[in-house]
């Protein structure tokens, strides 16, 4: 049996990381890899990245006449996925659909399509082994559904690990920002945190869960790649488990560079810990800074303060850690908090910083909250990026908020000590990489502000 695992490309409309970031499709190689051992040799399975993909999926399909095509994504990619189907099933009628994902698993009912034959809204591993068994032995799908929703949704993860030479050909060319080229591996699951806009911990219904060190280790030292994206949702939460981490790299004498997410609450409380992750290749951290305005972060059940995150900051720099400052503009904005919040990033020194419009996702605790107010249509998957503006601004026109946005960042970004500092460090490069990739999501903000969103 022939298996398609495609990652689709983003819809032209959506204002995406992609620009600037390439992240290997982790999910797809965990499937690859934990096909059961007495129907492996029944299947013949590959990744097909669209994102890097030169040829078109009509011809792949034609080349490949796959039996099974399960598709991977976000809420962005809910239409794309749901027309690809469609044109697979349209060339090859014979063909099973699948999807499975973040998406997948708290909102399933936005996959509901004639095209789609299977949605894997929990355990996406051992529903698509599921899948699989039951295609080879000719079972009807909704026998294999009805087998597929048997199951509880578990908070454990014994699974091998993901087949990264399924993407060699692909491999190369994945980076985030300045790591490049970099590998993903993820060590926990869910987030013990309770924030109200964040829908991390709604994939593992509030629960979470970590791997053993020993078991992270082993598979950190099979990655060739140096620079490593930890993809926890919080990597930086528990000391004991961090200080043997730290203990288990030196003592098996792996040397990576990470990028890793982590809450500034952490970081402020625990200096040293930060310091020793530095010795051990920490290079990065994406902070959800939020905000600065002490009404949002309330609102937001952050549980940090203004001081608590310019602290955060702070040791940062003192570390020589990149920061990659994420925050919330909600549509109250003024022009006054947007002056107040290019000022309060520039004299902290921010160098990095993505300012995300209040997306109130479905499936997150604020959707009820604000479903009433948003500006696009629910099916209109594409714009659910936490770029485009989808609730209406307070106090200026649509346009006006994208320009104070986009007006924000280059204030931030583009300061020339800083593209000076970034050339000394990465290379000119790199940073005409990077400038190209800025360009084009600025591009398209460009657009929203001169028609009509």
């Amino acid at each position: 049996m022939k298996i398609l695992l495609v990652r689709p490309k983003p819809h032209k409309e959506t204002i995406g990381l992609q620009h600037v970031m390439i992240c290997e499709p982790l999910e797809l190689e965990y499937l690859i890899s934990n096909i059961p051992d007495d129907i492996k040799s029944e299947t013949e399975a590959e990744i097909v990245d669209m994102i890097l993909e030169k040829e078109s999926f009509e011809d792949i399909l034609s080349k490949k006449k796959p039996d099974f095509i399960v598709f991977t994504g976000y809420i962005t990619h809910v239409g794309i996925i749901k027309e690809m189907a469609e044109r697979a099933k349209t060339m090859m009628p014979w063909v099973k659909t699948g999807v499975g994902g973040v998406h997948a698993e708290v909102v399933p009912e936005d996959f509901r399509s004639e095209y789609i034959d299977f949605v894997y809204d929990k355990n996406g591993i051992d529903g698509f082994n599921l899948t699989l068994r039951g295609l080879i032995n000719k079972k009807d799908p909704e026998e294999i559904k009805e087998e597929i929703n048997k199951g509880l949704k578990k908070n454990t993860f014994d699974y091998k690990y993901p087949d990264r030479n399924s993407v060699k050909k692909y491999r190369k060319k994945y980076y985030y920002m300045f790591h490049n080229p970099c590998a993903l591996i993820k060590t926990s699951f869910g987030c013990p945190y309770k924030c109200s806009f964040c829908f991390c911990r709604e994939i593992t219904a509030g629960q979470y869960f970590t791997r053993e060190i020993e078991d992270i280790i082993k598979e950190l030292a099979s990655i060739e790649e140096e620079e490593v994206y930890i993809v926890d949702d919080d990597f930086l939460y528990d000391r004991n488990k961090l200080k043997n981490f730290i203990a288990e790299l030196k003592a098996n004498k792996i040397k990576k560079k990470f990028l890793v997410y982590g809450r500034a609450d952490f970081i402020a409380e625990n200096k040293d810990i930060i310091l020793d992750l530095k010795t051990i290749g920490l290079q990065a951290v994406i902070v959800g800074i939020e905000s600065v305005r002490p009404g949002d972060l309330k609102g937001y059940k952050k549980g940090t303060t203004a001081e608590i995150n310019e602290k955060c900051i702070q040791i940062l720099r003192e570390s020589d850690i990149e920061l990659y400052a994420t925050l919330i503009i909600p549509p109250d904005f003024r022009k006054e908090d947007f002056k107040h919040l290019v000022a309060w990033l520039r004299k902290l020194n921010v160098r990095f910083v993505n300012l995300q419009p209040l997306t109130p996702l479905p499936g997150t605790d604020i959707f009820d909250e604000y479903k009433r107010s948003i500006l696009a249509e629910r099916q209109r998957f594409q714009v659910w990026d936490m770029a485009h503006v989808l609730l209406r601004p307070e106090h200026m026109s649509i346009r006006a908020f994208y320009w104070e946005i986009l007006k924000a960042y280059y204030k931030v970004v583009m300061r020339p000590k800083h593209l000076l500092y970034l050339i000394k460090k990465y290379g000119l490069k790199a940073n005409l990489k990077m400038l190209a990739g800025s360009s084009l999501i600025s591009f398209q903000y460009l657009q929203k502000i001169v028609r009509r969103p």
